[in-house]
């Protein structure tokens, strides 16, 4: 006994044209800050931050006035888009784009030409570092 009403040829078309319909309808665009690329430089990826890097001893850098160790792998990007070693920079202090993974450390970085460093972009002094403050709660707000 065949509980179904629709002929299964019929139900499958179906299923078929609703499929190519989702897969021909226009994406809505992915939000990306361009404000380098506006004036010749490069994209940078959604959550990127602004911060001045002085390299330490590798892997320690001073970010924006903070110790930082920098995650194993962290790349690091000259003004020409090539990758360069943290060693080569000691000492320098230079204006970056930087972008923290998961754990918070930082994964990526970008040292910024002159063009690039003009524009504006969010920087990461006076936020928490995952833009959440941990181990506080409703009832240590209330206390102070």
């Amino acid at each position: 006994m065949n509980r179904c009403s629709l002929p299964h040829f019929l139900l499958a078309a179906a299923l078929s044209c609703l499929g190519t319909a989702a897969l021909l309808s226009p994406l809505p665009a992915q939000a990306q800050t361009q404000n380098e690329a506006a004036v010749g430089g490069r994209n940078f990826p959604d959550g990127t931050l602004r911060g001045r890097l002085r390299m330490l001893d590798f892997p320690q850098a001073d970010l924006d006035g903070r110790l930082e160790v920098l995650a194993p792998g962290t790349r690091i990007r000259n003004a020409q888009n090539m990758v360069v070693t943290g060693s080569t920079l000691l000492g320098q202090d230079l204006a970056v784009n930087y972008l923290r993974d998961a754990a918070g450390q930082v994964q990526q970085i970008w040292i910024l030409s002159p063009d690039e460093a003009a524009t504006d972009r969010a920087s990461a002094s006076g936020k928490p570092l995952l833009n959440i403050w941990p181990f506080v709660t409703r009832a240590d707000n209330e206390g102070s």
